[in-house]
């Protein structure tokens, strides 16, 4: 975040607090400071509605900056709190407008409807998002922020913690949807006096942006939620391992754990009880491969980010060879919820073992591109065309990828699949960390399978040969089939190496790159054929070469 000119600094910090007002203020305008919005002037927007209500005279109005407000496609966002009223694609110049309909504000105005985008989500881990500022603790703390913390750390054991968690039925959402409360359990029962906490911030999946979403709009979530599972598990240092791509998330991650250590929600004697936790970041350089916990841990560790087989896991022996619990950020920011409100309450959203909400980030051709949270058990064609408003300039559906480059591409004839971790597995993908990529006619099956591959072999750390060397046999024979030069045999010997590959690579990056394949293979293979039998894209994606006129 670029460093403002010093005039402006006094109006940034009135603004965006709401000390200046004796009582509540009559209106609150909610301006995303997110960083897609921030890109496109959020900021100014931000300054300049403070000048403008100033001018205005309107000392009962409150101009404050928060996190993302979900609806990325019509950035920059201004919300009128009080009424829902939402300003789409701001610029500065647009100021004006929001200034009249916060003049207009009453006290008996109520939220109107937002529209399916909001009112078919469900905000768990997102609960916050585009309430608070992201900067303030006063304001997280005015919003039930570190109730759980504090629950826990006088009312309860550890073992009452993780009992807890187990019953919500919370499982990790970093992809593998592993039972949160077993891996807690398993930390806890593990010998060692050190044990660890790791965040795992790295989001690599390209299309996804959940993680860095929840970061810059609700750290000191990710800063509760990290406290109380080593308080659960016996642990007293933790990491977030974010990747420094994510500047915006970074800066405000330190901020938050700045204000927690002097507000005593961080370091020795957390809330006046003998707990002692403290956090530290450690950046990453972009690596995929590092979302896998054990190249993680060596990345935090300071070597080359590799994966190493497995057992013995982190729960066991992890950073440091201590005991280490890794979880990644939307299920940190699902713990204070779950424990203010119960664990019944979370388990009782849901579909069968996928309990609670889960977070995806829709992007590809879809009308609302964003960030939504929706109840496991929501139909893909209720997120697709409800929640995201169908596909751009009316176009037909052709799939929609879940899972990022290890998931799978799923068709037409699944739109009304429930979606949970089963479901997504039995239809040849699977939920990963939430990107979801939806594509219309315009996509060519083959050209997607080819780029998911390119991504992988290009992420390959190297360190085993089926991944090192086999990714990249399979981008070539994929490109073979896109330039219209591949034969039948071709297409086997893809589909037989992709075999060998899933099986034999060391950690889920060589063992998930396969599956775009399979999946495209099994509901588009007559793509595959056009391509090497017609020598023609369907899709007019990739350029096939007329085939020669036999003589």
């Amino acid at each position: 975040m670029s460093e403002m000119p010093a005039a402006a600094r006094p109006i940034r910090r009135r603004v965006i607090t709401e000390e200046v007002h004796e009582g509540p203020a009559r209106a609150s305008a909610y301006v995303c400071e997110a960083a897609s919005c921030m890109s496109a002037q959020a900021h100014d927007i931000t300054l300049r509605l403070g000048e403008k209500t100033a001018e205005a005279g309107l000392t009962d109005v409150t101009i404050k900056r928060v996190g993302c407000l979900g609806l990325c496609a019509a950035g920059p966002l201004v919300e009128i709190a009080e009424t829902g009223q939402l300003f789409s694609h701001v610029t500065p110049d647009d100021v004006s407008g929001i200034v009249t309909a916060l003049e207009k504000v009453t006290p008996d105005d109520t939220r109107a409807p937002q529209g399916p985008f909001f009112e078919k989500q469900l905000r768990v881990a997102t609960e916050n998002m585009g309430r608070v500022d992201p900067e303030n603790l006063d304001d997280y703390l005015e919003r039930g922020g570190y109730d759980a913390l504090k629950r826990v750390l006088s009312e309860m054991t550890s073992s009452e913690v993780r009992d807890e968690i187990t019953r919500s039925g919370l499982r990790g959402r970093g992809g593998a949807g592993f039972p949160t409360g077993l891996k807690w359990t398993t930390v806890a029962k593990a010998q060692g006096t050190q044990k660890y906490v790791i965040c795992n911030a790295d989001e690599g999946d390209p299309g996804a942006f959940m993680d860095r979403s929840v970061l810059e709009s609700d750290p000191f979530r990710i800063l509760e939620g990290m406290a109380i599972a080593a308080f659960a598990v016996h642990a007293t240092e933790g990491y977030v391992y974010c990747r420094a791509e994510y500047p915006l998330a970074v800066a405000r991650l330190r901020t938050a754990i700045r204000l927690a250590q002097r507000a005593g929600y961080l370091g020795a004697g957390i809330a006046d009880t003998s707990f002692n936790f403290d956090v530290q970041i450690r950046l990453g350089a972009g690596a995929f491969v590092c979302g896998e916990e054990t190249a993680l841990i060596a990345s935090v560790e300071g070597r080359r980010g590799t994966p190493r087989p497995r057992p013995p896991y982190p729960a066991v022996q992890g950073l440091w060879d201590c005991p280490t619990l890794i979880n990644n950020v939307e299920t940190f920011a699902s713990v204070p919820t779950i424990l203010r409100k119960g664990p019944e309450w979370y388990a009782a959203i849901g579909l069968g073992k996928s309990k609670g909400t889960k977070v995806f980030a829709l992007a590809g051709r879809v009308v609302n591109t964003g960030l939504v949270e929706v109840p496991m058990g929501m139909s893909l064609r209720e997120i697709v065309f409800d929640i995201g408003g169908g596909i751009i300039d009316g176009r037909p559906f052709k799939a929609v990828q879940t899972g990022g480059p290890s998931g799978g591409c799923i068709p037409t004839e699944h739109l009304d699949m429930p979606v949970s971790y089963e479901s997504l597995i039995e239809v040849g993908s699977f939920m990963g960390s939430g990107g979801m990529i939806v594509m219309d006619d315009t996509s060519c099956m083959v050209d997607v399978a080819k780029y998911f591959q390119d991504f992988c072999r290009d992420e390959s750390c190297g360190k085993c040969v089926p991944c090192r060397v086999g990714t990249t046999q399979l981008w070539m024979l994929l490109d073979q089939i896109t330039r219209g030069e591949a034969t039948m045999d071709d297409l086997a010997q893809l589909e037989r190496l992709a075999g060998i590959i899933q099986k034999t690579s060391l950690c889920g990056l060589g063992q998930g790159a396969p599956n775009p394949i399979f999946s495209t293979l099994r509901y588009f293979r007559d793509e595959y054929l056009a391509h090497i039998v017609d020598r023609v894209c369907p899709a007019g994606v990739c350029a096939i070469e007329p085939a020669e006129v036999m003589a």
